[in-house]
């Protein structure tokens, strides 16, 4: 039996963006268990206490999509006895390399060339597009786990966000919770608290100037024009969820079935 946690958040100090989705409600009247489906940050940073927490949660599997070039810069997440640790990486190694070295180093007129002018929004919502197209094996590689036997299971990647949004966000659609459920739960990774904190490498003043934080605002804000933008793609190239979920991601009826009946109450 899985852990019933209360309704208030737990305050975690080394880990940022931890919830429970449990309580979002189904277009068919019924709602998402608590203690079932957990999403966060990353764990790297876990103290001795957020661990105990995590360990308290009786997790199966935790699901890291984050890249190698994410796991140099934070570190592997903490072990937490008997869990499952299942990596797939959501975004192309090699760019995101290349460009959070950017953002980290980069002067103002590299930052400007790439974010400003409404540019750092375009990438994000281009980059939730690719991966709704291009990420249909780890997708299915998920949610074939919940349904089979993977919860309850917590979903990270950096800061929680985006590909980890995109990932409970799929399961979500999977479950039937209503639309906009889904995306309030994801506009909540936008509360101060939440957000990723950013690390530069540049020691002067200029780096934490208001107009970098500006530029990059985009890349840690939670904006319902990224979700929505990923939903549309669904739309766009399959027609809508149910073909997406049975051809894409070879999700049948059956096994929508299952992982309703482990997760919905």
């Amino acid at each position: 039996m899985t852990q019933q946690i209360p309704s208030t958040e737990p305050e975690l100090t080394g880990v940022r963006n931890f919830r429970d989705v449990g309580g979002l409600p189904t277009v068919d009247g019924r709602r998402v268990r608590h203690g079932v489906l957990f999403r966060s940050g990353h764990l790297a940073h876990a103290t001795a206490e957020d661990t105990v927490f995590l360990s308290s949660l009786g997790l199966h599997t935790v699901f890291d999509f984050r890249n190698a070039a994410d796991q140099k810069l934070e570190g592997a997440d903490v072990e937490l006895p008997g869990v499952r640790n299942v990596n797939l990486p959501l975004s192309d190694p090699a760019d995101g390399a290349e460009f959070w070295k950017m953002v980290r180093d980069g002067d103002l007129d590299q930052l400007r060339s790439v974010l400003a002018d409404g540019k750092g929004a375009d990438r994000m919502i281009r980059s939730y597009r690719l991966i709704i197209k291009e990420r249909t094996t780890e997708h299915a590689r998920v949610l074939h786990s919940l349904a089979e036997n993977c919860v309850p299971a917590l979903m990270h990647c950096a800061a929680g966000k985006d590909r980890a949004g995109l990932s409970v966000a799929v399961t979500l659609l999977a479950l039937g919770v209503e639309r906009d459920a889904i995306v309030d739960d994801y506009l909540k990774s936008s509360a101060k608290h939440r957000r990723y904190k950013v690390h530069r490498s540049s020691g002067s003043a200029s780096a934490y100037s208001p107009e970098v934080m500006e530029l990059l605002d985009p890349l840690f804000d939670a904006r319902a024009e990224y979700l929505s933008a990923a939903f549309d793609t669904v739309e766009e190239t399959w027609g809508g969820v149910d073909t997406y979920l049975e051809q894409a991601l070879g999700f049948t009826s059956g096994a929508r079935e299952r992982l309703r009946e482990r997760m919905l109450d």
